[in-house]
């Protein structure tokens, strides 16, 4: 499957409306895996859990996480992190970045409302994570184009012996 270049990666993390997946452990173990908001800055994906949320929890006892952010439509981009995120800003100082909460939002609904949304959820206290794609696991992928082999949809590993697209890919 082909990866992504670094301008084509970089392109798809500023698109507005793509979700983040963030997978972190809980206190038990097993995993958490929350859909949320990001922002994608010189090379680092910033996110705001609110105080109440599990997952914040779970990243101030162990900020190990991994990052998964897909489109559903071709041609299927999909760019996983795995890495520690670290904690920019904690609770209480959400002044002193909320201009950089704006940009979120604003990625996801119209100004107006991303602005409506900031100040109707002003009192809700959150924290600003970043997560540094120098030092963190990244990979990225995506569908062949029309002028790249068709036998690009999946890792070669997954072809298993004598099958069609094993034998085409060799």
């Amino acid at each position: 499957m082909p990866i992504m270049t670094l301008v084509e990666r970089n392109k798809f993390l500023e698109e507005p409306g793509i979700l983040l997946r963030i997978g972190v452990i809980r206190d038990d173990g097993s995993p958490l895996v929350t859909p949320i908001w990001f922002l994608y800055e010189a090379g680092s994906v910033y996110f705001t859990p609110r105080a109440q949320s599990d997952w914040f929890q779970s990243l101030r006892r162990d900020p190990r996480i991994c990052l998964c952010i897909d489109e559903q439509a071709l041609p299927y981009r999909k760019v996983v992190v795995e890495g520690s995120a670290e904690l920019i800003h904690d609770l209480g100082s959400d002044d002193e970045w909320r201009d950089l909460y704006r940009k979120i939002a604003g990625r996801y609904v119209p100004e107006d409302a991303a602005e409506a949304y900031v100040q109707n959820t002003i009192d809700q206290e959150r924290a600003l994570y970043r997560v540094v794609f120098d030092g963190s696991t990244v990979r990225t992928w995506r569908m062949p184009l029309d002028d790249e082999p068709e036998t690009g949809i999946w890792h070669e590993r997954y072809y298993a012996a004598g099958t069609h697209y094993a034998d085409l890919s060799q």
